[in-house]
């Protein structure tokens, strides 16, 4: 690997790590988290705005009289998950974890500052977004762009990491075009007449509405989306009655949507709101349905996809990086800034969990598990490629 010099040692971002690890918070509520990057970007002699979004984060650099500018992007958040972990770095705070790796994505912007102010060996302008409320749908890259994020700190283009089970720890993975899928939830409430479980002729059944509209959207996909088109349509959550002898007033079925075009969700809430107003009415109820489309595909530039691979062959090698990676169902909302800007999002990899300490929780190392935990270990390759990133970039006519 051409790792930058300075992350030899990387002792004390590996503490930081741990630190932000022990102390999770959720979206647009990551105030400890904000505060502990602001201070550290100011003793590194960054321009730094707080209050983005409520809780985002931006340093800018600045060196020499370039005029070219570039974003380089981290999320802050955790999720609400109870940590089945116990070693030392364990979170504090039942309920919250850092079960998607931003501890570490933070912390490898960090490290990137950190050598920039110091090395100064670049011509042009940095700014290191850090994003709060990544996870839940909660769309914080959104709400930074609403509250005048390019505007206010422009960039010809952003790039963005994010931890992955892929390839050796440390490899890239990436494609020159949809890398992962929009993101939709939907929930259709069927309403009917409650009554007694006994009595059933006296009322409106919607529980047996909601189970026959929930087998029945199984096999919606193929009837409104070509089969030349991945797309997926899971049913999660199925709610009735509180009680075991009582039929419902109402009843409701929900879940996720994932595609790669807006022409396929759009197929898929329609053809979801016809099946649900059609199967209402063969059960006498009224159908309602919400749609709500969170994020769209993350969709990478070419030109920006080749740059950044061409940067990552650099750090770690030419077989270290795919840049043809096949696109994931998964969802991410870096997908905004993507559409504002021209960009590239990227994959590094985690590893398969044998970087853990002793004490991890059962489960395997995926992000979204309860026994989760980034890899140290990575902290410099990641740093290194948004540091050659800025520098390459930057330097270009």
């Amino acid at each position: 690997m051409n790792l930058v010099d300075s992350f030899a040692d990387i002792s004390r971002f590996v503490q930081l790590r741990r630190d932000i690890h022990r102390h999770p918070e959720l979206g647009f509520e990551e105030h400890r988290t904000s505060r502990l990057v602001a201070d550290l970007l100011r003793e590194w002699g960054l321009e730094v705005h707080t209050g983005i979004a409520g809780t985002g984060v931006v340093g800018v650099l600045r060196c020499g009289e370039g005029k070219r500018t570039i974003g380089l992007r981290a999320d802050l958040d955790a999720l609400p998950l109870q940590e089945e972990n116990q070693f030392p770095h364990r979170s504090t705070h039942d309920g919250r974890m850092h079960a998607c790796g931003h501890d570490g994505h933070t912390t490898m912007l960090l490290a990137a500052a950190w050598h920039l102010s110091r090395s100064k060996d670049f011509n042009g302008t940095v700014n290191f977004i850090f994003q709060p409320a990544e996870e839940m749908g909660k769309a914080g890259a959104l709400k930074m762009i609403e509250d005048g994020l390019f505007e206010r700190f422009p960039c010809e283009a952003v790039f963005a990491l994010h931890n992955f089970v892929t390839g050796q720890v440390g490899d890239f993975a990436l494609n020159h075009g949809a890398l992962m899928a929009s993101s939709n939830t939907w929930r259709a409430t069927l309403h009917g007449r409650g009554t007694h479980a006994s009595l059933p002729h006296t009322g409106i059944d919607p529980v047996g509405a909601v189970i026959d509209l929930a087998q029945q959207l199984q096999s919606l996909l193929p009837r409104v989306v070509p089969s030349t088109e991945r797309a997926l349509l899971a049913v999660t959550q199925l709610q009735g009655s509180d009680a075991p002898n009582v039929i419902p007033d109402l009843a409701w079925v929900g879940g996720t949507v994932r595609t790669f075009s807006v022409e396929a969700t759009d197929a898929i809430e329609t053809g979801l709101r016809r099946l649900a107003d059609g199967i209402a009415a063969a059960h006498g109820c009224r159908a309602e349905v919400t749609f709500r489309r969170a994020s769209p595909p993350v969709v990478n530039h070419e030109k920006e996809a080749r740059f950044a691979a061409d940067v990552m062959r650099e750090v770690v090698g030419a077989d270290r990086v795919q840049d043809d990676f096949p696109a994931v169902m998964g969802a991410e909302d870096f997908a905004h800034m993507l559409r504002a800007r021209p960009g590239c999002y990227a994959f590094i990899g985690n590893g398969d969990g044998g970087h853990r300490l002793p004490d991890h929780g059962p489960g395997p190392c995926i992000i979204h598990n309860t026994s989760f935990d980034f890899n140290d270990e990575i902290i410099p390759v990641g740093a290194s490629y948004f540091v050659r990133l800025a520098q390459r970039w930057l330097a270009q006519p």
